[in-house]
């Protein structure tokens, strides 16, 4: 298969619709060494995404595209133990999702766009990001809510994606359609309290401390071990800039959009889910029902891990990632040949 970009304005040099890349500073995360010792350049750099700057991570100059995707609160800093290992074979991209990490957090109320921060939001803007930074099809390796995207990006723009790879994928529990109808009135009651009025920042208040951050990373990672200092100011440090209540409010009041399992019948190609199998928030006995799906090739259980694998268990994930990327790398390669 060979990519066949939808309609895009170039980016370097000149503002449009999708914009420019330019050079901001914003802090770096610790980069692991290599086998050899040397430390691998991870670069950091702003895209300008139809008037919001978007920051990505990128490492790598050959080999086919990665595109990495974070989870809900995170941001492209949650990948730096995959980055500059994936990036030996392969040209990595790491991005912040528009309302999350550096990227620009645009208040909902103020856009009057309620709609605003959505899976299709969030799957256009990683299409986009295809075109017009890595400018190539690419494989997505999502985490979480990052997998919805990463699913419904799939969907939206089939030609801007090679495979997909899901790392504890989010069920949605909180969906509306999965609460009972007796339920759902008192659900829509409590989003509005948390949204409209001063409960909603209060309770941000009471989770945006290095506290809290601690104490829920150390729910979801199963080794509390790899709960360091680094990484609860990896997830807070951003958390803290202006915009960050009202995206982190309007995103748990969000129990609309699609589910997962409505998705992954309309996906054309391959998806390999990956779960640890200590994951407290999404339990694998829910996630394996996944497996049954004809786009699913796999379903590959990660012992002693827990919500966020590429950061708990990298020396899991990192070889499952070249070895998914490897097969189907190769396969759309030998077609594109037979084709052409």
């Amino acid at each position: 298969m060979r990519f066949k970009p939808f309609k895009s304005i170039g980016i370097v040099g000149f503002s449009g619709l999708h914009g420019q890349i330019e050079q901001k500073t914003v802090p770096a995360p610790q980069i692991p060494l290599d086998l050899k010792g040397a430390e691998l350049e991870v670069q950091t750099r702003i895209w300008n995404w139809r008037g919001y700057s978007v920051r990505y991570q990128y490492s790598g100059n050959n080999g086919p595209a990665l595109v990495l995707v974070h989870g809900f609160g995170a941001n492209s800093d949650h990948w730096r133990k995959n980055i500059p290992v994936l990036a030996k074979s392969h040209r990595v991209y790491s991005i912040d999702l528009i309302g999350y990490g550096y990227s620009d957090k645009p208040n909902p109320r103020q856009i009057r766009d309620d709609s605003f921060y959505t899976f299709e939001t969030w799957a256009a803007q990683l299409n986009e990001f295809c075109v017009d930074v890595v400018k190539d099809e690419a494989f997505f390796v999502c985490n979480s809510i990052g997998g919805v995207v990463g699913l419904q990006a799939a969907i939206t723009e089939p030609q801007t994606c090679r495979g997909i790879i899901l790392l504890n994928l989010s069920l949605r529990m909180l969906h509306i359609k999965k609460q009972p109808w007796y339920g759902r009135p008192f659900i829509r009651t409590f989003q509005r309290l948390l949204r409209d009025t001063a409960v909603g920042k209060l309770f941000f208040n009471a989770v945006a401390t290095k506290e809290s951050v601690r104490s829920i990373l150390c729910q979801c990672y199963h080794d509390t071990s790899k709960v360091t200092d680094e990484l609860v100011q990896i997830i807070l440090k951003p958390g803290l800039q202006p915009g960050a209540a009202e995206v982190f409010l309007e995103f748990i009041c969000y129990s609309g959009g699609p589910l997962p399992e409505e998705l992954l019948p309309e996906v054309k190609c391959p998806v390999l889910v990956a779960w640890g199998d200590k994951d407290p928030w999404e339990p694998i006995e829910i996630g394996r029902n996944f497996q049954d799906f004809d786009s699913v090739e796999g379903f590959i259980v990660l012992p002693n891990v827990g919500h966020c694998p590429q950061d708990e268990a990298p020396h899991l994930v990192n070889p499952l990632v070249e070895s998914f990327v490897a097969k189907h790398a190769q396969s759309s390669s030998i077609s594109s040949s037979t084709v052409s």
